[in-house]
């Protein structure tokens, strides 16, 4: 099975998704949602490919075939708009330790994180959702 790792941004309030180079052809979808864009992406690709075959276009079997697992990669300002239906940015900097305007900074696109810096955001993102699983 090929791994597909879509790379998500945020860019202008949308989401922006671009297919990596193992997908043959450029794919771009965007979208206003986090969720809107999951949505978009797998239909997107599979209109794509059928696109592909129908004009008689190389398409290695594994896309062909649908044998493919999609996971996403996301950027920072795209990380943090994601979860802004749950988690307000005072919430992730108490979870994460990262500086509430720094979040903003980030989730502006006005800075990028250094990858350890990321890693403590996501840290802090999981870290809300256990204490959200673990309420009965």
């Amino acid at each position: 099975m090929e791994k597909i790792i879509v790379e998500v941004r945020w860019c202008d309030r949308n989401f922006g998704a671009m297919f990596p180079d193992n997908v043959p052809g450029a794919i771009v979808v965007t979208a206003k949602t986090y969720d809107e864009l999951l949505k978009e992406i797998p239909e997107t690709l599979k209109f794509h490919v059928e696109g592909m075959v129908a004009d008689g276009d190389d398409v290695p079997r594994w896309l062909a075939d649908g044998d493919y697992e999609i996971s996403y990669h996301l950027d920072a300002a795209a990380l943090i708009h994601s979860c802004e239906r749950y988690a307000s940015l005072a919430a992730i900097s108490r979870a994460s330790g990262v500086n509430e305007r720094l979040l903003s900074h980030y989730a502006n696109g006005i800075k990028t994180p250094r990858a350890k810096q990321r890693l403590r955001i996501v840290e802090g993102i999981h870290k809300i959702g256990r204490t959200l699983l673990n309420i009965s």
